[in-house]
C-alpha cells in the first residue's frame, strides 16, 4: 500500500520558518512527480508546488513563489517543503500528494491529477 507520510508542521509566527517533510514508500519514487497542496478553513484545497520526477524541475503557485520551496531526496524517498517568511495566510493543513502515473510531470498541480495522499501536517502562522 502507498504511503505518505507528512511531518514538520507547526505553530509559528509570522515571518518565520518551517520546513515540511514528507516520507513514502511502496512506491518507486524516482519516478513519479510529487507536489505539496494546502487547504485553509472554509477554503478549496490549492496546489502550493511541485517537483518532476525527471528533472527534479520545480512550479509554484505564485502566492508561495520566493518564499517556499520544494525539493526531494530519491535516495530517501522524501520530498520537503521549506517555508520562510511566513504570513497568517498560510495557516493550512499541508498536504503531500503523489501524481496519479509516474514518468509524467507535474501538470496543473490541481488536486484531481495527484491520486496518493497523505494525511497532512497542520501550519500555523499566528503572533
Amino acid at each position: 500500500e502507498v504511503q505518505l507520510v507528512e511531518s514538520g508542521g507547526g505553530l509559528v509566527q509570522p515571518g518565520g520558518s518551517l520546513r515540511l517533510s514528507c516520507v513514502t514508500s511502496e512506491f518507486p519514487f524516482a519516478t513519479y512527480s510529487m507536489a505539496w497542496f494546502r487547504q485553509g478553513p472554509g477554503k478549496e484545497r490549492e496546489g502550493v508546488a511541485c517537483i518532476s520526477w525527471s528533472t527534479a524541475s520545480t512550479y509554484y503557485a505564485d502566492f508561495v513563489r520566493g518564499r517556499f520551496t520544494i525539493s526531494r531526496d530519491n535516495a530517501k524517498n522524501t520530498v520537503y517543503l521549506q517555508l520562510n517568511s511566513l504570513k497568517t495566510e498560510d495557516t493550512a493543513m499541508y498536504y503531500c500528494a503523489r501524481r496519479t502515473s509516474p514518468h509524467t510531470g507535474c501538470g496543473s498541480i490541481r488536486p484531481r491529477e495527484y491520486g496518493s495522499w497523505g494525511q497532512g501536517t497542520q501550519v500555523t502562522v499566528s503572533s
